[in-house]
């Protein structure tokens, strides 16, 4: 049985109600729950925390789902609260030993101390920025996509802990473009990505 951590980033702040990575985290559920090969856990950032039980998850899980907005191109101030002060709760506690490196010599090795190997994670985001954003020549992201640019770094901190990344997935023009006929389009995309994700694992 396969064992899935899904963790939603979203939350109220500002014109944000954080609805939709709560929509995209029950469709997660849905599409898992038709399969009886999955065992889930969640965490929302907005809950009540206990630090070590959400280390305790992290090393639980098979794969880490996560689903966030992308609040001025980094991760909503709660969910980089969440990750600052679970990953650190995992210090030598299951989630990283060091920084991988060893006095002996420190110029080589950093980034391969994580104690999560075995263990894959996806990520979703979603945008007010539409895709072309990220494509067209001249536009705001210079051609460069979501996973090279704005998540790039979000990308290293789960490889310093030893994770592997599968394909993800990101949901643009959803403040603007998200009217009932899209929303529909979104979970269907969002489903085949699901299949064709997991058909691999």
């Amino acid at each position: 049985m396969k064992k899935i951590f899904i963790i939603n980033g979203g939350q109220k702040f500002a014109h944000s109600g954080g609805q939709f990575n709560k929509t995209v985290q029950d469709w997660t559920v849905e599409f898992l729950s038709k399969n009886n090969n999955y065992e889930i856990k969640t965490t929302h950032i907005e809950d009540n925390i206990d630090l070590q039980e959400e280390v305790e998850k992290f090393v639980w899980a098979d794969l880490i789902i996560y689903h966030t907005p992308v609040w001025w191109f980094q991760l909503p101030n709660l969910f980089k609260k969440y990750i600052d002060d679970v990953f650190t709760q995992g210090h030598n506690n299951g989630i990283y030993k060091s920084d991988g490196r060893s006095r002996v010599n420190p110029d080589i090795n950093y980034g391969t101390g994580g104690l999560l190997h075995g263990r894959k994670y996806m990520l979703t985001t979603s945008w007010n920025a539409p895709k072309t954003a990220f494509t067209l020549p001249g536009e705001f992201f210079e051609e460069t996509s979501v996973d090279d640019g704005v998540m790039f770094g979000f990308h290293k901190m789960n490889k310093f802990t030893g994770m592997e990344r599968v394909n993800g997935f990101h949901f643009h023009d959803v403040e603007k473009g998200a009217t009932p006929e899209n929303i529909v389009i979104f979970k269907e995309d969002y489903t085949k990505h699901l299949e064709e994700t997991f058909k691999n694992l």
